[in-house]
């Protein structure tokens, strides 16, 4: 499977019906943008489990905003609603792999737990 086209219009129905989603927020002018596309399409052909979207971030400002994406290529990754991987920069083929790798073996009900006490932390009178 290939990636997709991730809009405005498709994000949050790809979001929720998927359980990983890869996001690459990219743009046709950005020279690592475009040598990492082949190393993020043999991930997409490698992993038909997983949803790798692609976000061109001048057609799509609204979303590149939401992110707060200020360089590119940024990675999103998102599993189960829960943002879990953010990193600027074009990865290595491995590097994207350790990634995939990562996310398929988080324990999400842990990750959950975590950031609820982290969310009660930041709740506490100081």
């Amino acid at each position: 499977m290939s990636s997709v086209e991730i809009t405005a219009d498709n994000f949050n129905d790809t979001i929720a019906n998927n359980g990983i989603v890869f996001l690459d927020f990219w743009a046709e002018w950005c020279g690592p943008c475009r040598g990492f596309a082949p190393v993020y399409e043999s991930a997409a052909a490698a992993n038909p489990d997983i949803v790798f979207g692609k976000i061109d971030t001048e057609a799509q400002q609204e979303l590149a905003a939401t992110f707060q994406i200020r360089s590119i290529p940024t990675i999103a990754v998102i599993r189960d609603n829960v943002m879990v991987f953010r990193e600027s920069g074009a990865l290595p083929a491995a590097g994207l792999q350790q990634v995939i790798d990562g996310v398929r073996g988080l324990d999400m009900d842990k990750v959950r737990a975590e950031i609820a006490a982290q969310q009660d932390a930041g709740a506490q009178p100081g």
